[in-house]
């Protein structure tokens, strides 16, 4: 662990000024805070990195296309000459990319655009945008090439598009938080992963599903449940068809987070199916002493010799010897996902990459593994049969580091936590949420169970904590979670700062719910007039401190007080809350302190009945439909 920053100082009270500052400003200040005095400048200047996330290759295996997140752009590369060789502007946060079967189109998904755009690989232009649902990520065409297929991750479902007509023809309900899509060899089916568990009851496990498409009839036609899953990744398949993997996470948040040293925080695993194995089989890619969190990309070789799995938050990917992982399934009768014994018998290395390694590619010779090293810039390239990186391909973004990129490398990373377990990222899917509710143990073993919370925009919503425990975002991030959570030393004062400016940098995705005019449909504006209120339908006066604009006031909608609404539980050592902001509502279900509603609904037809949360019972159904479509807007 690196040593602490020798003669450097931050204080606590320096930090909790710094979140009444906004935007640009507040990130310069913690950034110029975080180095030594020596070598502070007037200001911070925001490096574009690149940010590399999926690639393609095309046919023959000379083109390989990446996508490159954060600066909205795919970019071409020679694999012959392992050089850049151009550059195809994009829509805004790409995440997602699919070659038709003809190679004459490109088709790569625009995540904050709401769009999917068409390259067309021999101009290397876009040629056309389609339309599809909240937040596109996964796509893939048919094999005919007739209909493409794109999964929506905030919409939770599959935008069906006619590319003779550029129209989407329908929609398909997927799993929650929708994400990743494969094709099978035979072009028969569609298997679709989901980030977010399914929506359960509460302090339940959490259960996922692997959605499956007919492509002849473009119905779902099987969704294969999994059971204690929650999060769902890359999907791959064999060349014969036998085998599919899919990475996930098993989190283990029924039980307090005070296990850590015995492993009871996240499992590491692969779900596998197919006439290889039959039904769905969970196998564990952790070892007994280190833990290789977050597997996201999955590639499996054309001979079906090796499965390849990106751990996005150990630097590293785990390669993994399928005819020694079939023999130890078959041989095993009893579920083993959390024997982390197991992975002795069929990973076969583990290929230090760069920071957070998500998308992988196979050469179609299945010669050369590509890895995309999103907090790098650079690909590596791993010689398959060796297992060993060969070459580094440099993309050609910043080369400086700056406070920023530090900080997001520490919130993607797993190795400040006791065997490198987890990291913030893996509560925080793609520095969000993962719809999950955890027992942490400074609370008491028991108490104060916990919804995740969102992210988006924190600055100026203090204090932290569903009990607003902690003052500010370096008590939130610092010792607490090196105590608490990691259980090991952990981020340097250095450290904790340039954390500390990424988490505030963090934007609001884009409200999907909102007009373009800023206006409001008549639904929002008779929803605004309740949330305003001041007296019931009878005309009795509803008290200030129960009125919605009491609690949810300011810019972000909150008053930044702890409170007690009602929504106590048990459970609970007390029923005063913080009270939580409000933007983007419509995206961190599910809802109260402890995640008891599973909806917006709930909220108010659960878990108000005494009208402590607002005075809601006088509502009929449409004004309740009428208030919570205002929420979704805010």
């Amino acid at each position: 662990m690196a040593a602490r920053t020798p003669n450097f100082e931050i204080s606590h009270a320096a930090f909790r000024q710094l979140p009444k500052l906004v935007g640009v400003l507040a990130v310069t200040l913690l950034a110029i805070a975080a180095r030594p005095a020596s070598k502070q400048s007037g200001a911070l200047l925001k490096e574009h990195y690149l940010s590399p996330i999926e690639m393609a290759f095309s046919p023959a295996g000379h083109v390989l296309y990446v996508v490159c997140q954060d600066s909205d752009e795919v970019r071409v590369v020679d694999a012959d000459s392992a050089k850049v060789v151009g550059s195809i502007h994009v829509g805004h946060v790409p995440r997602g990319i699919a070659l038709s079967p003809d190679a004459r189109r490109l088709y790569v998904t625009n995540a904050w655009s709401d769009t999917v755009s068409v390259i067309d690989t021999t101009s290397r232009e876009v040629v056309q945008t389609l339309p599809t649902g909240f937040e596109p990520t996964g796509v893939v065409a048919d094999k005919s090439g007739a209909t493409l297929y794109v999964a929506n991750r905030l919409s939770s479902d599959i935008s069906v598009i006619d590319l003779t007509s550029g129209q989407e023809i329908k929609r398909l309900l997927a799993g929650r938080g929708a994400s990743y899509l494969a094709l099978s060899p035979d072009g028969k089916w569609i298997y679709c992963t989901h980030i977010y568990p399914n929506p359960g009851a509460i302090r339940s496990e959490p259960d996922s599903e692997i959605t499956v498409i007919d492509t002849s009839t473009r119905r779902v036609v099987d969704r294969k449940p999994l059971h204690n899953v929650a999060g769902l990744f890359h999907v791959a398949s064999s060349a014969d068809g036998k085998l599919v993997a899919v990475a996930q996470l098993r989190p283990k948040n029924l039980i307090p987070l005070a296990h850590v040293e015995h492993g009871a925080v996240f499992g590491d695993s692969l779900t596998l199916f197919g006439d290889d194995v039959g039904s769905p089989v969970q196998i564990p890619v952790d070892e007994l002493d280190r833990y290789y969190a977050l597997p996201w990309g999955v590639a499996i070789t054309p001979d079906k010799s090796k499965i390849f799995l990106t751990t996005a938050g150990s630097q590293s990917v785990t390669a993994i010897d399928v005819p020694q992982l079939l023999k130890t399934v078959r041989a095993r009768r009893q579920p083993f996902a959390n024997d982390l014994s197991a992975s002795a018998e069929y990973v076969t290395a583990r290929i230090p990459v760069g920071h957070n390694p998500r998308g992988l590619a196979l050469s179609p010779d299945g010669k050369r593994l590509y890895v995309a090293n999103r907090l790098d810039d650079t690909l590596s390239v791993i010689d398959a049969r060796t297992e060993k990186v060969t070459s580094t391909i440099d993309l050609g973004g910043p080369k400086n580091v700056d406070a920023l990129r530090r900080g997001e490398r520490l919130f993607y990373t797993a190795d400040f936590s006791f065997q490198g377990q987890f990291g913030c990222a893996n509560c925080h899917l793609d520095a969000t949420i993962d719809g999950l509710e955890w027992d942490l143990e400074p609370d008491g073993f028991g108490k104060d169970i916990v919804d995740n919370r969102s992210l988006e925009n924190l600055a100026g919503t203090e204090p932290f904590k569903w009990n607003g425990g902690n003052p500010d975002m370096p008590t939130e991030c610092g010792p607490r979670t090196e105590k608490f959570f990691f259980r090991s030393q952990s981020f340097t004062q250095q450290q904790l700062t340039d954390l500390v400016t990424f988490v505030y940098s963090l934007p609001y995705r884009p409200n999907r719910y909102r007009l373009a005019n800023g206006e409001l449909t008549p639904a929002q504006e008779r929803g605004k007039s309740i949330f305003e209120r001041t007296a019931t339908k009878r005309g009795a006066a509803i008290s200030e401190a129960n009125q919605c604009t009491y609690c949810h006031s300011g810019p972000k909608y909150t008053n930044q007080k702890e409170i007690d609404a009602g929504t106590g539980k048990l459970t609970d050592r007390s029923p005063v809350i913080d009270v939580p902001q409000l933007p983007n509502v419509a995206y961190s279900a599910p809802y109260l302190h402890d995640g008891s509603a599973k909806s917006l609904e709930e909220i108010w037809t659960v878990y108000n009945p005494k009208d402590t949360h607002g005075v809601t019972n006088d509502l009929t159904k449409d004004e309740l439909n009428d208030l919570i479509e205002y929420l979704k807007t805010l």
